[in-house]
């Protein structure tokens, strides 16, 4: 009863209409509110309750959806039958016992009316979002080729919320599950496959990620606005969208558009005659609210339709857009951890684990200048694992200087899939590279002290690369390093009583510190702001 109270409290709120802006049509207000309420007194499902879904094994499984006030509904899967009444506010929902793992079954709801949901696997359930680099889909990776006629994998499956920007909550979503197969695979984003693979190949039971994750996104976008109002360091910016829809008007950015295209239209067509590069199209304005990097919209539209459907954990690759300046950059080590309390709370789950992925190596000087901020989305990823139940994996390895979209994904979701089935599922395997945990002044050097040694600290080559060292001059010099046990000596000449350490502290860094099985140490540093 009480994640039915929670979900109806959540929908009522997305159902709720708090402005009406000028553009909007009163015919488009009804029809909304038409569809947002389920009138139709037939039993509903969910889009996520649809043929070849996974359902989590081993935990309790909610299952909700629509009907007449009034109504009993019964859900029948396996061995197990419930049934509930539906709600004055047509909803209701039933929260089956523990299931095995296995399938397929049917899973069949009925009321007046009888749906029936076939193939439905029993399995391991996880969310992968993000940005674009969690989008990507497999066709753009470098090992698509390789990849495509092995994907016969009946038992892994993976859902993909259509993309949706919402300022409520919102109650469902779009979206369809594919059954992985040669010729499925190409629609499919390429980390949640190669993580789901590994799962499933690793575990030998049915995997299913559902993939909730767009470009071009920043974490505030992710995470519910109810959250993030009353936290001070984010005031300044949520004012700042107050000021642009504040300061939005509709007909001059249509008249601004307006002549911009037209001007567009001639340029274009005057370079195409000359054969030279076409310029950018203008985009067509769009209310700050309904932007997809406003605070609150991407949660609303493409999690809050997920809650309460029950999985094991989460995994994340964003952080990109939100390295646009230093000053944007160094909240995130406030916001990461804020959206995996808030997303904790939702699902009711203080322990659901989560991992992110640390930003990879990018040349930004020279590709993109403006993401001055690289280095200290990375560092608040770091700082987000003192937060329980979390895990990051380090990725300056396998990114790309020349690309901010690295198309090795596949060494992506093996890594994820490596903490997953080391921090979730138990295996005795290494998972991680070393990570920086404290250090102590010894006279002209200062020891650093890691974790996830695993068989020990050594430099991937001869050379030992990646360290500077300061002291309270604050000029940074080359450090020599050397390694002692599950520490790292760092000195240098120039520098008599030093003060601080940094670690691969560039966007495109050259450190080659590593554990005995190759995985890299993250970046870091023993000062701060």
């Amino acid at each position: 009863m009480r994640l039915l109270r929670l979900w109806s409290r959540r929908s009522a709120a997305g159902r709720g209409v708090t402005e009406c802006r000028r553009h909007i049509g009163v015919a488009l207000l009804v029809a909304s509110l038409l569809i947002g309420s389920h009138a139709s007194a037939a039993v509903k499902l969910p889009a996520i309750f649809a043929h070849h879904m996974v359902l989590q094994r081993d935990a309790p499984v909610p299952i909700w959806g629509w009907a007449e006030p009034g109504e009993e509904v019964t859900v029948a899967i396996a061995d197990q039958s419930k049934t509930v009444t539906a709600g004055a506010d047509r909803k209701w929902l039933i929260q089956l016992d523990k299931l095995a793992a296995g399938g397929p079954h049917t899973l069949t709801v009925k009321g007046k009316n009888k749906l029936t949901v076939n193939d439905v696997m029993i399995g391991e359930v996880w969310l992968a979002s993000g940005q674009s680099n969690m989008v990507h889909i497999m066709p753009t990776t470098t090992d698509f080729a390789k990849e495509q006629p092995l994907a016969n994998y009946p038992g892994l499956r993976i859902f993909t919320v259509a993309r949706a920007v919402s300022q409520t909550p919102k109650e469902d979503c779009h979206g369809n599950w594919l059954v992985l197969s040669p010729t499925t695979v190409d629609d499919v984003a390429a980390v949640p496959y190669y993580f789901g693979r590994e799962l499933h190949q690793k575990l030998g039971v049915p995997v299913g990620v559902i993939t909730s994750a767009l470009g071009s996104t920043p974490v505030e976008a992710w995470t519910s606005l109810d959250a993030q109002q009353d936290r001070t360091e984010l005031q300044e910016l949520l004012a700042s969208w107050e000021r642009k829809s504040a300061e939005f008007d509709p007909v001059a950015a249509k008249t601004a558009y307006e002549k911009e295209l037209a001007a567009w239209k001639e340029a274009a067509e005057k370079a195409k005659a000359e054969k030279k590069p076409v310029p950018r199209e203008p985009k067509v304005p769009i209310a700050p609210r309904e932007q997809p990097a406003h605070p609150g919209v991407m949660f609303n539209g493409m999690i809050a339709p997920l809650v309460p459907y029950s999985m094991r954990g989460v995994i994340c690759y964003q952080g990109e857009f939100n390295a646009q300046t230093e000053d944007y950059a160094r909240l995130y080590r406030h916001q990461l951890p804020l959206l995996i309390r808030d997303w904790r709370t939702r699902w009711q789950n203080d322990q659901l684990p989560f991992a992110s992925v640390q930003l990879p190596n990018f040349e930004t000087s020279s590709r993109s200048p403006q993401l001055t901020g690289w280095r200290l989305v990375r560092e608040g990823q770091l700082q987000s694992l003192a937060v329980p139940r979390t895990g990051m994996i380090v990725s300056t390895d396998i990114g790309e200087a020349t690309g901010i979209h690295p198309r090795n994904k596949r060494a992506f979701g093996e890594r994820l899939a490596l903490w997953a089935r080391a921090e979730v599922y138990g295996e005795r395997i290494p998972w991680s590279g070393p990570i920086y945990s404290g250090f102590k002044v010894t006279g002209n050097t200062i020891e650093l002290t890691f974790r996830h040694t695993d068989g020990g600290l050594t430099f991937n080559g001869d050379e030992r690369k990646g360290f500077l060292i300061c002291g309270a001059d604050q000029q940074w010099r080359p450090g020599s390093a050397r390694i002692q046990g599950v520490h790292v000596l760092v000195s240098s000449q120039d520098v008599a009583t030093p003060v601080a350490v940094r670690y691969s502290w560039a966007d495109n860094p050259d450190g080659n510190l590593t554990n005995a099985v190759g995985l890299p140490a993250s970046p870091f540093r023993t000062d701060n702001d």
